[in-house]
């Protein structure tokens, strides 16, 4: 009985703290997209964002359009979509992972309808004079919070898995600096604001915070199930 009693108060602290670490992450994301969205349409908003065209062309160049092009075609939603569902069949038929193959769709699909509904909610045009043709609406910017949002997911991936720690630490420094530049090439393209980046990172980022704690205690519980299910059945009498 104190065995019993000892995993279920660890296995109650375990579920409590990742709850409340996911809440607070939430709660921090949703203040700063807020926060960010309040200020949208402010001055100081707009010299921000005027500042941060001229400093991303410095930055990358003012001949590297076919570089930054492919680039953020990393964040697109076709290219999202093929790389989402080869995760789906690697994670299903080569590692037989059923909580990874449903969390890539969940995070991927939950990304994209969720900035959708934003993007109606704010209703921001996009920038003037813009480099390749876009369409839609700007805030957020669908390419900075799917790519917080996937290649994220892709991080926590690699963090849980991979044993050696040059590996994981290498592969996720490279993952983070994908992110941070296609954010970086929506604004040299001028088809997003700095502020529709910045606020498309932090609802991303915010998603997958939300996401991945929920979906990892929906697996738990569905082995709990599972598991007594299969106890109950062996007591029976044939």
């Amino acid at each position: 009985m104190t065995g019993t009693f000892r995993r279920l108060l660890a296995g109650t602290t375990l579920f409590l703290t990742e709850f409340a670490v996911a809440l607070l992450l939430g709660t921090l994301g949703v203040v700063a997209f807020l926060a960010l969205s309040r200020e949208v349409f402010d001055q100081d908003a707009a010299t921000f964002d005027a500042e941060a065209f001229r400093w991303t062309r410095q930055l990358l160049g003012p001949d590297r359009q076919n570089w930054v092009e492919a680039v953020t075609f990393l964040a697109s939603r076709n290219f999202i979509t093929a790389a989402g569902c080869l995760l789906i069949n690697w994670f299903l038929l080569m590692r037989r992972h059923r909580w990874y193959s449903l969390l890539v769709p969940v995070v991927a699909l939950g990304s994209i309808t969720l900035n959708l509904v934003l993007k109606q909610l704010y209703n921001r045009p996009r920038p003037l004079l813009p480099l390749v043709s876009a369409s839609g609406l700007s805030f957020p910017s669908g390419h900075a919070m799917i790519s917080a949002s996937f290649y994220g997911l892709l991080i926590y991936l690699v963090w849980t898995n991979v044993r050696r720690p040059a590996w994981r630490y290498g592969v996720a420094a490279a993952l983070s600096l994908l992110i941070l530049l296609i954010g970086l090439t929506r604004v040299y393209l001028r088809v997003h604001y700095a502020t529709d980046v910045l606020a498309g990172f932090t609802a991303g980022l915010g998603w997958l915070v939300v996401a991945i704690p929920v979906l990892k205690q929906l697996e738990i519980q569905a082995k709990k199930r599972f598991k007594n299910r299969l106890q109950l059945a062996e007591k029976q009498p044939i």
